[in-house]
């Protein structure tokens, strides 16, 4: 499995992780159309859940409670990750990325056509911080406590999670 993984360190606003945010291009195939259903089959298959279908935040914005998987499932778009400073990833329908708790992530731009599907570890579920958020010390506390999904999203026991989030 193809993957890409970036690490960002926190920029005294926006936390980041410790762990590197992860890249799966065509993680599944989108071009018979049900890209929204193979990701959800494929992520509650290894243990994600709670998932929902919609768009990115056009706003930087991260979770200090969960890590999170985002499937393309339809249109493209450039995504910030890691803050102000961080990095843009252009994704396209049938890519993944797997954002760990704390990683900043913003929208800038997308193809009116784009339809994302998110999902979490089993028992997360995100709350939604922005950058400016105030209680910093109890933030960064917060997301060091989140526990390691049992499976990577996409790639099952064996994915790159297994290697790259120890």
């Amino acid at each position: 499995m193809e993957t890409r993984s970036v690490l960002f360190a926190d920029d005294g606003d926006i936390p980041n992780s410790r762990f590197p945010l992860i890249v799966y291009p065509r993680a599944v195939d989108p071009s018979d159309g049900a890209a929204a259903v193979a990701f959800e089959t494929l992520f509650a298959r290894n243990g994600w859940g709670n998932s929902w279908r919609n768009g990115i935040f056009p706003f930087h914005h991260y979770h200090s409670n969960a890590h999170e998987v985002l499937g393309i499932a339809a249109g493209s778009a450039e995504v910030r990750f890691g803050g102000e400073n961080g990095e843009t990833v252009a994704v396209e329908a049938g890519d993944a990325v797997l954002i760990p708790a704390g990683v900043g992530h913003k929208r800038l731009s997308a193809s009116p056509d784009l339809l994302v599907v998110g999902a979490y570890p089993a028992s997360q579920h995100a709350d939604l911080m922005r950058e400016g958020a105030e209680d910093t010390d109890g933030i960064r506390r917060r997301i060091a406590g989140v526990v390691l999904p049992e499976n990577d999203p996409v790639g099952g026991p064996t994915g790159p999670t297994a290697t790259l989030w120890v």
